[in-house]
């Protein structure tokens, strides 16, 4: 076992229940060895993704973003950018000079109803979003070019057009999936009927994350989003791009979006799946999809953990004499910020611990349960943490390069206590001796990257170096 994974149980707990209790999760464990065969497998899937000819199998649909050039610290001007990726809609004003950036920003809700509406009804929210932010910072009369984050699997056809392949993280919108979504975009605000923007780029939060760490580290050529879902993107030369159809010309790369969330959709991970990722994949609402995003993301591990500590207590090793009604036996209602929350107790009070027990309805736990409940949580959350970095020792090793920095956003990265150092540790061991890397957390790269993405469009459109939808 890894040290530092090294079993925190004891104290008052028998050595049968120990062992009882190492039966159960023995399964988040897994080897250098098994990690470096996920590796290859990962490997092997990139480059099935990428190919023309096996793309339609592959799982890793490894998307060319159409996105050709980093920034380079000239871009200036105002611009809008959208952001969606989940149950909050983000509008944002940005103002690029050089290397000095200005955000103003305003967070909307997307209720549950209209995640399960219709297109129509998503996009005339959001027109409504964009008319209520550009009424309120007095920005009617002009018009700004605009870069949508729009964090779902999709299929670009050039930097402004894109068709959404499926949704994920909860979204079951009708009517959108194979649509052009700027065209609906579009529509929406010409229902609204006095809004008037030019959509120059959409993009997903990994290339947004890339794209705000870029502007000011030439290295960054990796984007990696550890949050809700889970994703990467990364810089790739064309002659490696099959897919590609646009025009070759400088600069001679393009930003691949990956979509490994989908890895192992095929049953390829199967040998590393618990009872409880399969448990947990039945009742989810895309069975059999997203695989290793449900391995990882915040979406789903509050949900893993719950169902390992529900088993437990079951089984009589954990929280003696519970009530069956409590919210531990509820589907969905250990959430994942419990887990950061959990793992931040250092002491043997149990401070987080118990607050989120108490907000469960649990009563009469013990501080041995408490334990039990942050060993569970170690486990799980350093799994996910391991899998991300063997996906990111995959793409450190596949580009090759000596010297590279890693864009990483999302709640799970910025929140959890020790995601960042699980996942160095564990890459200094599975990346190619010689390669030097660095992990470093993107600033509101959603938005700021999306803004840039336009700036960089713009540019180039201006300077005529490359078609903007090429």
């Amino acid at each position: 076992m890894n040290t530092i994974l090294k079993n925190p149980l004891g104290g008052n707990l028998k050595d049968a229940q120990i062992k009882k209790i190492e039966g159960f999760v023995r399964g988040f464990k897994l080897s250098s060895l098994t990690y470096k065969r996920i590796m290859q497998l990962l490997h092997e899937e990139m480059n099935s993704g990428l190919s023309k000819t096996t793309n339609h199998m592959a799982d890793i649909k490894m998307f060319p973003t159409f996105v050709r050039s980093l920034p380079d610290g000239t871009e200036k001007g105002k611009y809008l950018a959208l952001d969606l990726g989940g149950t909050n809609f983000r509008v944002l004003m940005v103002e690029l000079n050089g290397k000095d950036v200005d955000i103003q920003s305003k967070t909307y809700l997307i209720p549950q109803r209209i995640m399960l509406g219709t297109g129509t009804q998503l996009f005339d929210h959001i027109a409504d979003c964009i008319c209520k932010f550009v009424n309120t910072h007095d920005i009617m009369g002009e018009k700004l070019p605009l870069g949508f984050t729009f964090s779902f699997p999709c299929k670009q056809e050039g930097l402004a057009t894109a068709r959404l392949s499926k949704w994920t993280k909860g979204f079951r919108c009708e009517g959108v999936v194979g649509e052009d979504l700027c065209i609906l975009l579009h529509e929406a605000l010409k229902r609204k009927g006095n809004i008037d923007v030019e959509v120059v780029a959409i993009i997903n939060d990994a290339v947004g994350t890339l794209m705000s760490t870029a502007h000011s580290d030439r290295n960054c050529e990796i984007g990696l989003i550890l949050g809700t879902g889970c994703n990467a993107c990364y810089m790739e030369n064309l002659e490696h791009v099959g897919l590609w159809d646009g025009e070759i010309r400088n600069p001679k790369q393009v930003i691949v979006n990956t979509e490994w969330g989908a890895f192992g959709d095929n049953g390829c991970l199967d040998f590393i799946r618990t009872e409880y990722d399969r448990e947990l994949d039945t009742f989810s609402i895309n069975p059999g999809k997203q695989i290793l995003e449900k391995m990882i993301s915040g979406m789903y591990m509050g949900e893993i953990v719950r169902l390992v500590l529900e088993r437990l207590t079951m089984e009589g090793l954990l929280f003696s004499g519970v009530d069956r009604e409590c919210e531990l036996f509820v589907r969905g209602r250990f959430y994942t910020k419990y887990v950061s929350e959990i793992e931040s107790d250092h002491d043997e009070f149990f401070r987080n611990t118990k607050q989120a027990l108490d907000e469960l309805g649990l009563e009469g736990y013990s501080s041995e349960d408490c334990k039990i409940v942050k060993y569970v949580c170690t486990l799980i959350s350093a799994r996910a943490a391991f899998l991300s970095a063997a996906g990111l020792a995959t793409l450190i090793n596949k580009i090759n390069k000596p010297n590279m920095t890693i864009a990483v956003d999302g709640s799970l990265y910025r929140f959890h206590p020790r995601f960042h150092n699980l996942m160095c540790l564990k890459m200094k061991e599975l990346v190619r001796p010689g390669l030097k890397f660095q992990l470093q957390l993107s600033h509101d790269g959603s938005g700021k990257g999306a803004a840039l993405v336009a700036a960089v469009a713009t540019r180039l459109r201006d300077s005529k170096e490359i078609s903007v939808d090429c």
